[in-house]
């Protein structure tokens, strides 16, 4: 294997010191014009790369962002959604040069810590905020740690700047699009109320049912998950009141629900209409295929990435709205039963 190109040999090949190599591939002042399209001409043809360690050395950056979730790793890995999103944050930063920290806290307590050690250490540069929760603790820390931050669907207003995505028109059309098809028993299963996501998928469908002026459904609080879902199922399906349309809080509860409605010999959508949210890839594959909101994970990543990369260089950022949430109808959904 050859050795690795250095700056080293870039400056023998054009005939310069080291320090005036390094600040011609850094833009830095202190060389003249014809000596920076040498050394640039040497780096071409020895195909140099600038190692990350030499970057951060010089510019006293880290060239790095960091991603701490405080989420169960089994949890994490059943859900597609983050693959989009982590995707999309990576094709922006492989870019810009900078690389991604991704850390897991085990517990509100240990996941600040994991800040403060990505600060104490200079890891990162910047850091995401996803999964908001009421009163996040978050927040005051990287105030007090000085340290930059986007945020992912924060509520308004926010001290950091945050990509969002509007969800409430879609929650709106579905609401109307299950009334006009005859529900008039419309059950939510939530995520975990703690994170702000949650509350604002659960109280756009309040508010779209009040608007209708149809009363509110029953709730179960859920967790995201499979068997969340399946637990939902079995707790709203054996009422003697049961819905006849549900509308889960992500698509992983919906399959869930789906699956032990069918267990239970409840038939989608025939007594029961089911929709979820997010639009991950494993609802066309279920049969029947899931009604969802169809979200944008690797266009919320790529732009919250972007604007971290602004924030850490200076830039002054103004928050940003990517395109809504999209009702996708698909067959879990249709007309309501008359009785189960």
């Amino acid at each position: 294997m050859a050795d690795r190109v250095t700056i080293v040999d870039v400056a023998a090949r054009a005939g310069v010191a080291i320090s005036s190599a390094s600040s011609a591939l850094n833009n830095r002042p202190g060389v003249s014009e014809a000596t920076r399209l040498r050394v640039r001409a040497a780096a071409d043809d020895l195909r140099y790369v600038p190692s990350l360690r030499g970057k951060s050395l010089s510019s006293k950056r880290a060239f790095a962002v960091g991603l701490v979730l405080n989420r169960d790793p089994d949890v994490l890995e059943s859900d597609p959604f983050f693959g989009g999103f982590l995707g999309g944050i990576v094709s922006v930063l492989d870019s810009h040069g900078y690389a991604l920290v991704l850390q897991m806290g085990e517990g509100p307590e240990a996941t600040l810590d994991r800040y403060r050690r990505l600060a104490a250490d200079r890891r990162v540069d910047g850091v995401f905020l996803s999964e908001l929760v009421v009163d996040d603790p978050r927040i005051a820390l990287l105030d007090a740690l000085h340290l930059p931050a986007v945020a992912i669907n924060a509520d308004t207003p926010f001290p950091f700047p945050a990509v969002r995505q509007d969800h409430r028109p879609a929650v709106f059309e579905l609401v109307d699009y299950l009334l006009g098809e005859g529900h008039q028993t419309i059950a939510h299963v939530t995520g975990p109320r703690q994170y702000i996501h949650a509350r604002q998928r659960e109280d756009a469908w309040r508010d779209a049912l009040t608007s209708a002026d149809v009363v509110v459904g029953p709730t179960v609080e859920g967790d995201f998950t499979f068997e969340g879902g399946r637990r939902a199922a079995r707790e709203l399906l054996g009422r003697v009141d049961s819905p006849t349309a549900v509308f889960c809080g992500n698509d992983l509860t919906a399959i869930g629900f789906m699956s032990e409605a069918r267990e239970m010999g409840v038939r989608i959508p025939e007594d029961v209409s089911v929709s979820g949210y997010d639009g991950i890839e494993m609802g066309s594959y279920f049969q029947p295929m899931l009604t969802t909101l169809r979200t944008s994970p690797h266009h919320i990543g790529a732009e919250s990435a972007r604007m971290l990369v602004d924030v850490v260089r200076g830039a002054a950022m103004e928050d940003s709205t990517i395109e809504p949430a999209e009702l996708i109808i698909r067959g879990s959904t249709s007309r309501a039963r008359t009785s189960l």
